[in-house]
């Protein structure tokens, strides 16, 4: 057996797909950082109050809410993990491109609602297809998945950052486009011949009753309802960091588009570097102890970023990545341990629908707080965020059926 095969459990040749994964799972968050980035650009161009850049983030949440249930029903029902995927890169590539057309702030609302739909039409094909095909790994595999997304996160960054010394925003957003658009032609020819070629729609779908016995199984989970709980105040703050972060160093640090870049990618190096191995680390050991180490150093790191400045901000950038997004594969591995078999699709769905409302409200309250307090103080709305995800992850039951690997 391969030392790779040893330290996951699972064998070199089944690694394939688990990357190509990760990889799709990059792309989408490669849209999403690209917006992040551009967003102090602009709002400078546009003259949009922070209230205003808040809407429109806004926005881009309520489209992952809107989409984010119907997304999870689908896949259960049609087992067509792999064609939610490709399609999921598609609209989010179309609506990144679709910048270069137009700056019309409605025009804009409607593109960054296309892109929120498109985050989220994502994560409940994937995490269920690796939740059923790595069943007894699912915190390695859904690490690697994670990975995929911090490198995204990491990587558009400081892409977009050098294209905007050359480019307007409008264009450098249709650039940024093209690797997402890559990814899904790529997810098309080599994921979607294996999901009809072991007729996969047919053997993991659900019929109707059963779906719903099953969705009525998991609303009446205290535990999974709690999770979802922690999770959407966890999301709170990382979304609120993604938003006010880049306004922070670019109007009040004073940091050029390319520094900003550095500084952005700086948050998901930590992450890279964490991620694979929390979710080793949580198959092993649990996912609950993971977890709380995990929030309770990002609730410190947060606070902690109001009083540096220079190179030990990004310094602590990085820091506050390693602990925050490698609890994000943790808790859905969690979520998917407690969840009734072939409805992974759904009980997803519930965690991000519940992350989506929670991320609904952070820029309109972060926007008004910006404008009236400064950019500092919400900082420290982020933190109370995560402490709270802090106190409910004390409060989850402790119970079968994975009870071991939920850490008890």
């Amino acid at each position: 057996m391969s030392l790779v095969a040893r330290l996951t459990g699972i064998s070199a040749r089944q690694q394939g797909p688990v990357f190509l994964i990760g990889c799709g799972h990059g792309g989408t968050h490669w849209v999403t950082a690209t917006l992040y980035l551009l967003l102090p650009f602009l709002a400078l161009e546009l003259g949009l109050t922070y209230a205003e850049v808040g809407l429109l983030m806004a926005a881009f949440h309520g489209g992952s809410f809107a989409a984010n249930f119907a997304s999870g029903l689908l896949v259960d029902l049609t087992g067509r993990r792999a064609l939610f995927q490709v399609l999921s890169l598609l609209i989010g590539a179309g609506a990144l491109a679709g910048f270069g057309v137009g700056g019309h702030f409605l025009w804009l609302l409607l593109l960054v609602t296309l892109l929120g739909a498109a985050n989220n039409l994502w994560h409940p094909a994937a995490i269920s297809y690796i939740s059923q095909h790595f069943p007894n790994n699912r915190g390695y595999a859904l690490s690697i998945h994670a990975l995929g997304a911090n490198a995204g996160d990491a990587v558009a960054p400081m892409a977009a950052g050098a294209l905007l010394l050359w480019l307007g925003w409008r264009e450098t957003a249709v650039v940024n486009a093209a690797p997402a658009l890559l990814l899904a032609l790529l997810l098309a020819v080599l994921l979607l011949p294996r999901e009809r070629g072991s007729d996969e729609g047919g053997a993991t779908s659900i019929d109707w009753p059963a779906y719903w016995r099953g969705l009525g199984q998991v609303l009446r989970d205290r535990a999974m309802l709690g999770l979802c709980l922690m999770a959407a105040f966890r999301t709170m703050a990382q979304s609120g960091l993604r938003l006010f972060l880049p306004l922070y160093l670019a109007n009040v640090v004073g940091l050029g588009p390319l520094w900003l870049g550095v500084a952005l990618s700086a948050l998901q190096l930590g992450g890279i570097v964490a991620t694979p191995l929390a979710g080793i680390w949580s198959d092993r050991i649990g996912r609950r102890p993971v977890v709380l180490m995990g929030l309770s150093a990002a609730t410190v790191m947060i606070v902690l970023l109001t009083f540096l400045g220079g190179l030990y901000f990004i310094a602590g950038t990085a820091v506050l990545g390693f602990v925050l997004y490698a609890v994000r594969p943790v808790l859905q591995g969690w979520l998917l341990d407690l969840a009734p078999p072939r409805l992974g699709g759904s009980a997803i769905s519930l965690m991000f629908g519940s992350q989506s409302v929670f991320s609904v409200l952070t820029p309109v309250l972060g926007g008004m707080i910006a404008d009236r307090w400064g950019l500092v103080a919400v900082f420290y709305l982020l933190a109370a965020a995560m402490l709270v995800a802090n106190l409910l992850v004390y409060l989850l039951p402790r119970r079968s059926p994975a009870a071991a690997l939920a850490g008890d």
